[in-house]
């Protein structure tokens, strides 16, 4: 992988991290100095190890690869589990609208069935609606 400035730039820490481990001898001045710029970046380098070039592109290469295939790793990762995330929400969706749907089926089944009960429940249950809303409106 050619090492480009944009890969330089959003990796920056790592390589920095990395630069110390392999070369010892570079400080946080020098490696600041090159941090905008791939051709200052290996030509320092080169200038405090006597590395050679391809050498130091071939590493800074590896580097670079090794963290954007982490990278992708990791957007990998959250694609699939995003995947799964929206797939298991959709199922409990579906679940949900069947429970409801076969709620609404049974209750109607019911009225059709009993419909002098029906009446006499709803009416039931709008009187003690009626009387607890009352009692709350009236403690205010």
């Amino acid at each position: 992988m050619k090492l480009n400035q944009q890969t330089l730039e959003g990796n920056w820490n790592e390589i920095k991290g990395k630069l110390h481990e392999r070369w010892g001898e570079l400080t946080s001045d020098d490696l600041q100095k090159a941090r905008g710029s791939v051709d200052q970046l290996v030509g320092m380098i080169q200038k405090k190890t006597g590395e050679a070039r391809e050498k130091v592109e071939q590493y800074l290469g590896e580097v670079t690869s090794n963290g954007a295939s982490g990278v992708s790793k990791v957007a990998e990762a959250v694609r699939s589990y995003a995947g799964t995330a929206a797939e298991s929400l959709g199922d409990a969706r579906g679940r949900a609208s069947d429970a409801v749907r076969g709620g609404y089926v049974q209750t109607e089944r019911m009225v059709q069935q009993r419909p002098i009960e029906s009446l006499a429940v709803g009416f039931g249950a709008g009187l003690i609606t009626g009387v607890v809303l009352g009692l709350v409106m009236r403690s205010r």
